[in-house]
């Protein structure tokens, strides 16, 4: 059966998900690239980069590799796709990830402006949907045709999914570092009151591990 899983989601040890000031040029926020450090040695960012030839083995890599497992579609929030705000100026913006992204499955970027579908290299098709999170959801859930549903975020994305009961496991990675500010993951939400408890927790340099799943 589809479940609805956030994977690879990074948060600092006072509970950011992204810096402040996100930019075009601090996609992530301002110190947000620090919450990533843990992903980007692994063996799957290489390949996802494009080199074949270089990243680490060990637990990071474990986790970035679970991440793709089993995925048959992908939910984005619409700065997943690109900083522009408001109706979309042209067809230019293709994305973050260039020609080829790393989805290789159908995503579904939530957006209040319409655009027609963008078919990429690989496999990845962006649908554009503009009639809420359920939508995306059930979207999502056909398209995947029996596999998950990723939830890629970003933080806002990821917490109205989450007040509407509708993530059935998260993995986080806990990055040692403090961000001060930014966009907070937990502020206000309950997860144990939405039913979640801890089923994974795995220590490394760079994160600690976290699997929160739904009971």
């Amino acid at each position: 059966m589809s479940e609805l899983k956030v994977r690879s989601f990074s948060v600092s040890l006072d509970g950011f998900g992204a810096g402040p000031n996100l930019s075009l040029q601090n996609p992530m926020g301002e110190r947000g690239h620090a919450l990533h450090k843990w992903v980007m040695g692994t063996r799957t960012f290489q390949r996802m980069m494009g080199d074949e030839s270089k990243g680490a083995d060990g637990p990071d890599e474990d986790f970035a590799a679970r991440g793709f497992a089993n995925i048959g579609a992908w939910i984005l929030g619409r700065n997943m796709f690109g900083p522009i705000r408001g109706p979309w100026p042209d067809d230019d913006w293709k994305g973050w990830w260039g020609d080829e992204p790393p989805y290789h499955v159908p995503v579904f970027v939530l957006t209040h402006h319409p655009r027609a579908p963008l078919e990429m290299k690989g496999g990845t098709t962006f649908y554009f949907v503009t009639d809420g999170i359920e939508s995306a959801y059930a979207l999502a859930l056909q398209a995947a045709n029996g596999k998950d549903v990723r939830l890629g975020g970003g933080v806002a994305t990821v917490r109205e999914y989450l007040r509407a009961g509708l993530v059935d496991e998260m993995h986080l990675a806990i990055a040692p570092v403090l961000l001060g500010s930014g966009e907070s993951l937990f502020a206000g939400l309950d997860l144990h009151g939405l039913g979640f408890r801890c089923t994974e927790h795995v220590p490394t340099e760079s994160a600690t591990h976290v699997v929160l799943r739904k009971s």
